[in-house]
């Protein structure tokens, strides 16, 4: 410090709303931003999301749609996650080249081509009939590497519909590695890998699990996912297992309740950071906002930039499209 007051005044800076523009710190763009959008086989029409106000399962139309709107508006990214007619056990759908998810793929391709990454989400959890992220053992645990053979199947079907970039999810240790064998070994070099590389066995999840029809039927993911409480030196194992497998970005899923472990992360890493604001931190906002409690559109701001300052470059947000088109 070189001044006190009287001399040193800090609200100088902060008179007017171009001055309070000119010297922020944090700054959102939209290419910052990656719309999750939610595509399921047999609808007629676009079904709304009860828990989450405004978002919902989409029709292929509608989904080309919602895509060509995300890219209007300078959307970075999307990511589809794909809820089939039917499911099994292997979650079947989940690699069949005429699958939902494969399908979108092509029509999203096809409706905004280079103007935003198209990328999947690729896990088990919506294409299980159990609700799990992996094949599970007669005695119902996820046995982790016959999951990766699943894992690395599902990402080079990804791939061949035209998938820009692959987002496993399923904290499967290995499954980056199993990817990018799989991938480079089908000619899919080149597609790089966004790894869910700290996910916690979070209760912010809720309303997702209605958007994906993917609740588990019986028992929970705390046996894979992180947990809340656990160590932070934990999360950043994970971050570095993933990297030394050929992960090329890395994602902490949720935001909101974890900027500290973005932080760290962002501290620790030289590739992109990625975090997901989850459905249960849209419900939040939308729902003291639907009972007039909050200033929606400020809230929202404010909880993105919160994201951003802890040390996000990617932000995966429901209101990825409406945000874009405003700031």
């Amino acid at each position: 410090m070189t001044a006190q007051y009287p001399v040193a005044r800090l609200r100088r800076l902060r008179r007017s709303p171009a001055l309070r523009r000119m010297v922020a710190g944090t700054r959102l763009h939209a290419a910052d931003l990656i719309l999750p959008a939610f595509v399921k086989e047999g609808l007629a029409e676009p079904h709304p999301v009860a828990s989450m106000p405004g978002v919902f399962q989409h029709t292929r139309d509608s989904l080309r749609k919602a895509a060509h709107e995300a890219a209007e508006a300078g959307v970075g990214g999307i990511i589809l996650f794909g809820i089939p007619a039917v499911k099994d056990a292997r979650g079947s759908a989940a690699d069949d080249p005429d699958g939902i998810l494969q399908v979108a793929l092509r029509d999203v391709n096809a409706e905004v081509g280079d103007a935003v990454v198209v990328m999947a989400d690729t896990c088990l959890d919506e294409f299980t009939d159990n609700g799990h992220c992996g094949i599970l053992t007669p005695s119902g645990d996820v046995d982790n590497d016959a999951t990766l053979e699943r894992y690395a199947s599902i990402a080079v079907a990804q791939a061949a519909a035209g998938s820009q970039m692959v987002a496993p999810s399923g904290m499967m240790d290995g499954q980056v590695g199993a990817i990018r064998s799989a991938l480079d070994g089908a000619g899919y070099e080149n597609v790089p890998i966004l790894s869910y590389s700290v996910k916690y066995a979070s209760a912010f999840f809720g309303p997702f699990r209605d958007a994906a029809e993917c609740a588990p039927q019986f028992g929970d993911r705390s046996t894979h996912q992180q947990d809340p409480a656990g160590p932070l030196d934990e999360a950043l194992r994970e971050v570095r297992l993933d990297l030394a497998e050929g992960a090329d970005a890395v994602m902490v899923k949720p935001a909101g309740a974890y900027l500290d472990v973005i932080t760290r992360v962002r501290d620790e890493v030289d590739v992109p950071v990625a975090a997901y604001q989850v459905s249960g931190e849209y419900a939040m906002i939308e729902a003291a906002a639907a009972n007039g409690w909050v200033d929606r559109e400020r809230m929202i701001t404010e909880s993105l930039v919160a994201i951003k300052r802890a040390g996000a470059d990617m932000i995966l947000t429901y209101w990825a499209t409406e945000v874009a088109r405003r700031i």
